[in-house]
């Protein structure tokens, strides 16, 4: 627990370790695994479905010194890399008795506890609800539901563990007669973008059929629907 004015608060997140852990492993890991490959250069390239031959031959050609070296060197820099996008999408959530803050990218989304209804994980997501059932917020997380169960709990905030409208989703399929308008065209855009892993996309199309009274729940590229108490449906 800690101060920020007068107001107490709590942060959740993967705390220092989880920085050490990439920031230290994931390096290590590339340069090992390029050194690996500069290792079997040459049987990779005498494969004649492998891809990229020319490169693994290329480090065959050179003296072993000089191809492990740049090999491990490049893993590295590919680790560093990976550990840079990683410390940028991890979610540092910081809960008071008035709102919410949730930091990713360095960008800072605050949902207020008068708004709130009902906070909990779901399929590695951190979700809260309002009191339509709406989605004020999902954000993949994989921080552990203990901890962000007590950090909530802790400041009067409605946690449960499970979504509570669970059972109301259906399953999408084209030409449903019970969604909004224009909610169904929505739903088919979005399915070719999970098709074809635009996830930009499908996240957007996801905040529209928000709008529209409509929350999802994916398994893999299939949708599935429930309508929240603001939807407006054909024949209301």
């Amino acid at each position: 627990m800690a101060v920020a004015g007068t107001r107490p608060h709590t942060v959740v997140s993967g705390g220092p370790l989880e920085l050490v852990v990439m920031w230290g492993g994931f390096p290590l890991l590339g340069a090992g695994a390029g050194g690996l490959l500069a290792l079997a250069a040459g049987w990779v390239a005498g494969l004649p479905w492998a891809p990229v031959q020319w490169l693994f031959g290329l480090l065959d050609r050179l003296p072993d010194a000089q191809a492990l070296g740049g090999a491990a060197a490049v893993g590295a820099l590919a680790g560093l890399v990976v550990a840079g996008i990683g410390t940028a999408e991890r979610l540092i959530v910081t809960v008071d008795p008035a709102q919410v803050t949730l930091r990713r990218d360095g960008k800072d989304r605050h949902v207020g506890r008068a708004e709130t209804r009902v906070v909990f994980v779901d399929d590695g997501h951190l979700v809260l609800l309002d009191s339509d059932g709406a989605e004020l917020a999902r954000e993949p997380t994989d921080l552990p539901a203990d901890r962000l169960a007590a950090a909530f709990r802790a400041h009067g905030w409605g946690w449960t563990d499970g979504d509570p409208h669970r059972a109301a989703y259906r399953l999408w399929v084209p030409g449903l007669p019970d969604l909004p308008a224009g909610a169904d065209a929505l739903l088919q855009a979005r399915e070719r973008a999970l098709g074809k892993d635009r996830r930009d996309d499908a996240q957007e199309m996801r905040r529209e059929l928000g709008r529209l009274g409509v929350v999802l729940r994916d398994e893999k590229t299939r949708q599935h629907w429930r309508l929240t108490g603001r939807a407006v449906t054909p024949g209301q």
